[in-house]
């Protein structure tokens, strides 16, 4: 489950990065699906950045197959880094902590905090009651169960690349960047009821530089892993206007083995809709051609509002299927396109 990174890629930084590294933070994020699609995490994460190293940004999801969504984001006091044994395991802000148990094997997750109650018909209708607020905790140990899917934005790399995809490197970020796939269980507590859990899902975790909206103009993102192991994924930009080649890495895991793909259709984000949205997907790789049939479950959604570059972004579920097996998974897509609200 290591990949190519060494150990220490899965560990924290303990200090911020000193000059003239220090454009450098570190992200990691989690979406987490409770198996048969009672509630899902459609994103949870916390940025790391040197200039703010003390606070830091959060965001956490959480949504029913209702159109209910809990959410949290905003600034947060950093959870110290360096654990007992003098390792530094830990990343956190405000009400959400990782734990790194084991690098590339096992992590903890967990959130304790208030929340805004609310549905994706008011996200996308921007009425949202933002003093709306009720307690959300949850804590899942989550095992990976697929190597680390690797983006390597090295200078090596970076420069054996076209411009379009050179372009979008900036904004996926320039360093590395990895996602792995996972399995886990946990307790959940909401409404005043706990219950126990087991997902599915992936979790990612970054050190590069980001330039956030640079180059900005919508993507795709999608993953899942299947009850049988077999997992795929891929991330993907739009052709750029001038014609130029985008980003578009991907891949599928079958038998043990790492194949890379590309996407060949990909389900931009046209319009907004509170679920049953098509997001079926096709990669292209070694293998052959990957059809994965996807609709679109527990969707969070935020429209711009003199925010995010323009961008109107969904953060999601869907419900997707893979030559007859079912499982639950992410998918995250943006445009400065979206022509309206459907259903």
């Amino acid at each position: 489950m290591l990949g190519s990174l060494p150990i220490e890629a899965d560990l924290m930084f303990d200090r911020p990065p000193p000059a003239p590294f220090d454009w450098v933070r570190e992200g990691t994020s989690y979406w987490l699906f409770e198996e048969n699609g009672a509630f899902g995490i459609p994103r949870n994460g916390v940025e790391a950045e040197p200039h703010n190293w003390d606070s830091r940004r959060f965001q956490a999801n959480f949504a029913f197959p209702d159109g209910r969504v809990l959410r949290s984001v905003g600034v947060g006091a950093a959870v110290p880094t360096v654990d007992a044994a003098g390792q530094p395991t830990i990343m956190g802000a405000g009400p959400l902590t990782y734990r790194c148990i084991e690098p590339f094997k096992r992590w903890l997750v967990q959130f304790d905090g208030m929340v805004v109650d609310t549905h994706v018909a008011h996200q996308i209708g921007q009425t949202v009651d933002e003093e709306r607020l009720v307690p959300l905790k949850y804590e899942f140990e989550l095992d990976m169960v697929v190597p680390p899917n690797e983006q390597d934005i090295s200078p090596e790399k970076f420069f054996t690349w076209g411009k379009g995809k050179q372009r979008d490197a900036a904004s996926v970020g320039l360093g590395w960047r990895f996602e792995q796939m996972l399995r886990g269980e946990g307790v959940v507590e909401v409404d005043g009821v706990k219950r126990t859990a087991r997902v599915n899902g992936s979790r990612i975790k970054r050190r590069s530089v980001r330039t956030d909206g640079l180059f900005l103009r919508g993507h795709a993102w999608q993953a899942v892993v299947f009850p049988d192991g077999r997992a795929a994924g891929y991330e993907a930009r739009p052709v750029h206007d001038d014609g130029n080649e985008p980003w578009n890495e991907g891949f599928v895991y079958q038998d043990g083995r790492m194949y890379p793909a590309k996407a060949t259709k990909v389900p931009w984000l046209t319009h907004l809709r509170e679920s049953g949205d098509d997001v079926s997907f096709e990669l292209e790789s070694e293998l052959g051609t990957t059809r994965i049939e996807g609709l679109t479950e527990m969707t969070v959604f935020q429209v711009a509002r003199g925010h995010l570059w323009g961008l109107a972004l969904s953060q999601s579920g869907a419900r997707y299927t893979w030559d007859g097996a079912v499982a639950y998974g992410m998918v995250e897509r943006s445009s400065t396109s979206v022509v309206g609200r459907d259903g």
